[in-house]
């Protein structure tokens, strides 16, 4: 009984190492709940910085002709 009690014990062992290894993994990736709001921030700025204007798009549209297929 020594024997399966040793390999038991080694194996519960093991286990729990494991487990223990992914928690403390799983725990540095993840952002607590109270910090999530400050995250936030910094990954999206709340201050305009000029980008937000795409100036192309605007002077493309007034030169832009659709011929009426209506018209003869």
């Amino acid at each position: 009984m020594n024997k399966n009690r040793r390999i038991l014990f080694i194996a519960a062992l093991i286990f729990t190492l494991i487990v223990i290894f992914v928690a403390i993994d799983m725990g540095r990736r993840t952002t607590a709940p109270w910090n999530k709001k400050r995250q936030l921030e910094r990954a999206l700025p709340t201050e305009p910085d000029g980008t937000a204007l795409d100036s192309t798009a605007l002077d493309v549209a007034d030169t832009l002709f659709v011929e009426d297929s209506t018209s003869r």
